[in-house]
């Protein structure tokens, strides 16, 4: 019994860590990335961030530019905008469809919008709804991509891209 808890106490150090530098849900850079790149489902993204985490191969291609890490990236949560988009698609669908509105304005808000570009990204927004919202059946994910596209075709609004 004792060995057991041993040995999901020695996983767990090595798991976490792996998991926690996972990007985007697959592994980010580094080796894992590689290996696992085009594949979908719970086993590839674990067993990508896994081998980027437990040999260190993910923090050395950062470090040194290699593995397909960049030395300039920035980190973002995008699990925020994520979390709020499918918590709120139907009253963010209804404002974005009038260009104004309560979850408009806290998702504008969440993604960085200033006060000063809030009226374009509303209005850009409610002008490209079908875009964002392509049917009645779009997931919070395609919302997101949606929005990210919108946004970065507008030349006043493509600085907030980065952040859904």
């Amino acid at each position: 019994m004792k060995r057991n808890i041993l040995i999901v106490a020695a996983a767990a150090t090595f798991l976490l860590p792996s998991l926690a530098l996972a990007s985007d849900n697959v592994g980010g850079c580094g080796w894992g990335s590689k290996l696992f790149d085009g594949q979908k489902g719970v086993p590839p993204q674990v067993l990508a961030a896994t081998t980027n985490g437990s040999s260190g191969n993910q923090t050395f291609g950062i470090s040194s530019g290699t593995s397909g890490c960049t030395q300039n990236g920035v980190v973002n949560s995008e699990w925020k905008t994520a979390a709020f988009i499918d918590a709120n698609m139907n009253r963010l669908a209804l404002d974005m469809s009038r260009g104004q509105g309560e979850s408009l304005n806290s998702l504008g808000s969440l993604i960085g919008v200033s006060p000063a570009d809030q009226v374009a990204f509303n209005s850009t927004l409610q002008s490209n709804f079908t875009q964002v919202f392509s049917s009645s059946t779009t997931s919070s994910t395609d919302v997101a991509a949606g929005l990210k596209n919108v946004l970065a075709a507008d030349e006043q609004l493509a600085k907030y891209s980065a952040n859904v």
